[in-house]
């Protein structure tokens, strides 16, 4: 039973960057803007992050520092696609590519250096219960910021007048400008808003995961969230779904790869045979299943084309200028 709640709060963990993540871009797609600089600004917000919460002495300095890292970056990104038109795809590959390397020379300093870990959630005679105690009252804090922030865009979108105004920007943001509805404004909001989720997931992987600064430790997380977006087609209970599918297909290869095959030798046989076949895998096919499970749920969603085109934003990446 010990095992398997640690398997589930290693889930929990591997997923809540994600989740944060994708739900940002959600908002900003959802606005009608493609943002692939999502890697970048996750990456910015972990180097940002630690090297706040590594300088002061406090995690919670450097949870602060890695959102507004991710905000500013994304603030480049506003200013460059909705203010002077660029194109949405090339700008958002560049600030990725920028990202990688800026936070690198930032974080040269900071390799191999103790770092400053947010600590769990610890709620007396809560936190003790067997079993759900850990899983729903010792987690730390950004789990907690996770489902809340899901909660809170799935009701802004949904149940909100400015949430429709948002959803119709990106449906048509022609209709939207000629009702006198301030799209780029709108638009400012929702890229800000995305980069401060994805500066948020990037601290969550510095002050948490692996409280430690690692060169290009994001990983391809930044892209497993744009690709969670579309496998949610747009519905932020299902980013939360995908992205515990997600975590959960990232933690599974870990544990796989550090199996020992003798200790399921008295296990019952399909078991045994199942974890036999897993191990005979070179490790490098196994560390490449969550973006082969990306790769994959995308080839599925591009066959349904009708579901694709239901749900997805029709001005989704169209540049906007608006009429003087």
């Amino acid at each position: 039973m010990d095992i398997t709640v640690n398997i589930l709060l290693t889930i929990a963990t591997a997923a809540t960057p994600l989740l944060i993540a994708a739900i940002g871009e959600l908002v900003v797609e959802r606005s009608g803007v493609l943002n692939l600089g999502v890697e970048g600004m996750m990456i910015m917000g972990a180097v940002g992050g630690f090297g706040a919460g590594y300088l002061t002495g406090s995690p919670w300095i450097g949870l602060l520092a890695a959102v507004t890292m991710g905000a500013v970056f994304s603030l480049l990104f506003a200013v460059m696609t909705l203010s002077l038109a660029t194109n949405q795809v090339a700008t958002g590959l560049s600030l990725t590519l920028l990202g990688l390397g800026l936070s690198g020379m930032m974080g040269t300093n900071f390799v191999g250096q103790p770092g400053e870990r947010l600590p769990n959630l610890d709620i007396p005679g809560l936190t003790a219960i067997p079993v759900v105690g850990r899983l729903l009252f010792g987690q730390d804090p950004i789990f907690y910021i996770s489902i809340a922030l899901t909660a809170a865009v799935m009701w802004f979108l949904f149940k909100t007048r400015t949430g429709l105004t948002l959803r119709s920007i990106g449906d048509s943001h022609a209709s939207a400008h000629a009702l006198g509805i301030h799209v780029i404004r709108y638009r400012y909001l929702s890229v800000i808003f995305g980069g401060a989720c994805a500066g948020l997931a990037g601290g969550h992987l510095s002050l948490v995961y692996t409280p430690q600064w690692v060169e290009n430790m994001t990983a391809g997380r930044g892209w497993i969230a744009l690709a969670l977006v579309v496998f949610a087609s747009w519905r932020p209970w299902r980013v939360l779904a995908g992205a515990y599918i997600f975590g959960a297909i990232w933690v599974g290869q870990l544990h796989v790869q550090a199996i020992n095959l003798q200790d399921f030798v008295d296990a019952p046989w399909l078991l045994y045979k199942l974890i036999a076949f897993l191990k005979s895998f070179p490790s490098q096919l196994l560390s490449s299943l969550p973006y082969l499970a990306t790769v994959v749920v995308l080839v599925l969603i591009s066959r349904n084309k009708r579901l694709t085109m239901m749900n997805t934003p029709a001005s989704l990446g169209q540049p906007f200028v608006p009429d003087r």
